[in-house]
Order: structure tokens, then C-alpha cells, then sequence
């Protein structure tokens, strides 16, 4: 088998077998020539047609599925990043998906309470191999957020790693990487939720609770802090 295998094959949460990921992918890429261009447009496609939503968030497995992400047509970082992947290996690009502890330094008072501060554990990126190597790319914040809040959005060319900027455009502090969880051929489901429990408890259910919120307004309404 080759050392890429696990990283084309479908899984469980990046289901690149499934027919809406398989046609969104094909869609989004098409006329691209070549893995790199395809994945570029793959990028940009997830990270903006699919807006950012934190409180999109629960225990269910669903709230992590890229097909699931891909249809409710919203998702926070962790189903982006899984879209992502399964979009690529949808193609034939090998992708994996790589995870991190981070600290947001811009959020809103709303989303910092139910959090319980401004650290994010399990924070997902995709991983994708193009030209040899891998690559990460973030797709988590939408264009449109990124205005609404000030800060630089990530562009991703295929060839350089797109990660959060240290800073947003004013100078204030943005995200801070604290801790590497390493990378994945399937997102770690039963890992994530775990810890979301402990780390996060009212994030992780306060829609099972009935919460609901527009996290672009609120960033309109409440500036970053």
C-alpha cells in the first residue's frame, strides 16, 4: 500500500464518497489544470461558500461530517477542514486533516462566555500533499467575516502553509498556536468531543439547549475585543 493510501481513501467523517462532496468538488474545480490548481479552487470555494459558524456545535456526529457540513452550508473549523479533505481527495489529491490549541484573542463576548475564554482546543486545518509535500490550509474564516472583524483573510496558493495571522490588521493580537495535536487520515471524533466536554461544556451544548446566534452580526455589533 502506498504511504498516501490512507489520505484518497474515503472516511467515515471525511467522506469523500459521498455524492454531494463528489459533485460540489468536481463543480468548484472544474477547468483547473492540475492538483495544485484544482485544490486552490477548493480552498477558496469551502472557505467562502461555507460560513464560518461557531455555534453550529454540538456532540453529534453530524456537527462534524464534511457531507453533513457541506449541506447545512456551515460549519465551524473542524467540518470545514474535513470538507476540505474530502473535496481534494474527492479528486484524487491526497488530504488529511491536523489539529491545534489555539488562543483567539479576537472574539465576542458572547462566544468568549460560552467557551469559557478565549483557548480552543482541537482547532482543525486541512493538510493536503501537492508538488511532494504538505501543505496546511485553513478555511475556517469566510471573507466576509474576516472584513467584519478586521483581519487579513488567509489566502492559500498550494505551495506555502495558510495559518492564522499572529495579528489582525490593526496590530492587535489575533490567534496564537499553544499546542500541536499532530495530523489524521479521519477526524478523531470521539478525541475531540472528550475534550470539548471538559475544555468547553456549554459551547459544546448550548444548541442542544436551544441557543442560537449570528456570530457575523455579533461581530458587527460587539467589535473584537
Amino acid at each position: 500500500m502506498s504511504e498516501l493510501e490512507p489520505y484518497l481513501v474515503p472516511g467515515v467523517f471525511i467522506d469523500s464518497d459521498d455524492a454531494d462532496v463528489r459533485a460540489f468538488a468536481a463543480r468548484r474545480a472544474a477547468g483547473a489544470d492540475g492538483a495544485l490548481a484544482r485544490a486552490v479552487r477548493l480552498y477558496y470555494a469551502v472557505r467562502d461558500e461555507i460560513p464560518y459558524d461557531p455555534y453550529y456545535v454540538g456532540a453529534d456526529r453530524a456537527y462534524f461530517r464534511a457531507s453533513d457540513c457541506l449541506r447545512a452550508g456551515r460549519g465551524f473549523c473542524i467540518p470545514k477542514a474535513a470538507l476540505l479533505a474530502a473535496a481534494a481527495r474527492a479528486l484524487g489529491v491526497p488530504a488529511r486533516v491536523g489539529y491545534a490549541d489555539v488562543r483567539n484573542h479576537l472574539t465576542t463576548k458572547r462566544l468568549a462566555e460560552l467557551v469559557g475564554g478565549d483557548l480552543y482546543v482541537w482547532h482543525g486545518y486541512t493538510e493536503l500533499h501537492l508538488e511532494g509535500s504538505w501543505v496546511k490550509a485553513t478555511p475556517a474564516f469566510n471573507l466576509s467575516l474576516c472584513e467584519r472583524f478586521g483581519v487579513r483573510p488567509l489566502e492559500f496558493d498550494g505551495r506555502q502553509d495558510s495559518l492564522f495571522h499572529p495579528f489582525d490588521r490593526a496590530g492587535r493580537r489575533h490567534m496564537e498556536y499553544v499546542r500541536e495535536r499532530g495530523h489524521f487520515a479521519d477526524v478523531p471524533y470521539e478525541a475531540i468531543v472528550r475534550d470539548f466536554d471538559r475544555a468547553h461544556p456549554r459551547w459544546l451544548t448550548a444548541r442542544a439547549a436551544g441557543a442560537r446566534a449570528d456570530f457575523a452580526g455579533e461581530a458587527s455589533a460587539d467589535p473584537p475585543r
